[in-house]
């Protein structure tokens, strides 16, 4: 073929009514130009055609099978959604919903007061906000508490998270000034006691949730910091990161953080605690107010559909029992090895891979030292591609020349799913 041999524009575009037709026939022509300048063979043009409106129409956010063993994998949309969560977002957004009217007092209300009472429940607090993320928590309490201020912090707190998040970058950004005390690996009470001046706004401690300090190292207990943040007449705040609401290991939960004397938590919604992305502060009545009021809390509120969701996580955790049982992550993480190993060897049977002992871990920058005995189904390397490509894309981890299926990310119901896209695939 010949750059005078190709259709139109317009031409190309007749095989179709679909509205995106003429753009999808400028780019397939375009591609067949620079292949014929390069003397390479530009395909059936028709069927690229066909294949350029069809990608045109595909969503770009898909669903994803997570075989990598990462429970709460920051790059797969961290926690999966309990079915109680996803059908409270379909009921609440497919009509219209009370999100900021008062149906009891036929007048505009707060979407605060959808979580807020069933979050102190939970949490022990005397009052509770939610904005859209915990970086927007965190920016929220700084700026509402402390712009123009000091805000003390340790040296062995100032941590960076996914995607270059700072703490010193978001404590500059809330118009707080950054007090630095201790050291990397040691830091104690009378460290923040000597800090303390006229232009001190608040104490803040920082849950180094995806890394621990070990050897020579010391941090004072949030019941220590609490008793210097009361001897100043000061506020403490504690970032808790990922945020727990039930026990998981040495992960912090917020209602001890509180109990030890913390007068305010933050944490996000959509890691340990299994929920939608948002950002929760819970705490003193008094200072939850002052967020509230902030100029800064209408920029970051939560939307109508991730409130829904957290509101259908957080009513399962009224039942501790059920929680573990229905939310995914805690499912995840609190499941008997031999449960997965029994999914690997289903799964392995299927598609005639191996089961291959592995360990998982708990992602989303928390419990990083945390390890859970794993087993995954072992295919061939030249699969991982192919698999990431399908609309429910599979996506797990290559090692040592083969491709490992982890099945502690893998629910029951999704194993005759990925053994069908292997199938596909070969």
């Amino acid at each position: 073929m010949v750059l005078r041999d190709l259709p139109s524009v317009d031409e190309l575009a007749r095989a179709s009514d679909d509205p995106l037709a003429v753009d999808a026939a400028r780019a397939v022509i375009a591609r067949a130009r620079e292949a014929i300048r390069r003397g390479a063979d530009p395909g059936e043009l028709t069927a690229l055609f066909q294949e350029e409106l069809a990608t045109a129409r595909r969503p770009a956010l898909r669903r994803v099978l997570n075989a990598t063993g990462v429970i709460v994998h920051t790059n797969l949309g961290r926690a999966p959604l309990a079915g109680a969560a996803l059908e409270r977002v379909i009921e609440a957004t497919r009509g219209y919903s009370n999100l900021e009217y008062d149906l009891s007092e036929g007048r505009r209300g707060s979407r605060q007061d959808h979580v807020a009472s069933i979050l102190t429940r939970l949490t022990g607090a005397e009052a509770a906000i939610v904005v859209n993320n915990n970086a927007g928590a965190l920016l929220l309490a700084l700026a509402a508490l402390a712009e123009g201020r000091d805000v003390i912090v340790s040296r062995g707190e100032l941590i960076e998270i996914g995607d270059g998040f700072r703490i010193p970058d978001v404590l500059a950004r809330s118009g707080a000034r950054l007090v630095e005390v201790g050291t990397t690996n040691r830091t104690r009470a009378a460290d923040y006691e000597k800090a303390i001046d006229d232009r001190t706004a608040l104490l803040l401690r920082v849950h180094q949730s995806n890394f621990r300090v070990v050897g020579f190292a010391e941090q004072p207990s949030l019941a220590e910091l609490s008793t210097v943040a009361r001897a100043g007449s000061l506020p403490l705040l504690d970032d808790l990161g990922s945020g727990a609401l039930l026990d998981l290991s040495d992960e912090p939960t917020a209602r001890a953080s509180l109990a030890a004397g913390a007068d305010l938590v933050c944490y996000s919604g959509d890691k340990l605690l299994g929920g939608p992305q948002a950002g929760i502060v819970a705490g003193r009545a008094d200072l939850v107010e002052r967020l509230r009021r902030h100029p800064l809390h209408r920029a970051l509120r939560i939307d109508k559909l991730s409130l829904a969701a957290l509101e259908g996580t957080l009513l399962l955790y009224l039942d501790p029992e059920r929680a573990v049982a229905e939310v995914p992550v805690l499912r995840m993480l609190r499941e008997p090895a031999d449960a997965v190993r029994a999914r690997a060897e289903r799964l392995a049977a299927a598609v005639g891979g191996e089961v291959e002992e592995t360990v998982a871990r708990v992602g989303g920058g928390a419990l990083p030292l945390h390890e859970l005995p794993s087993f995954a189904c072992a295919v061939e390397e030249s699969l991982a591609a192919p698999l990431r490509e399908r609309d429910h894309a599979v996506v797990g981890i290559v090692r040592d020349g083969r491709l490992l299926l982890d099945c502690r990310t893998l629910a029951d119901a999704e194993l005759d799913e990925v053994a069908a896209a292997v199938a596909s695939c070969r």
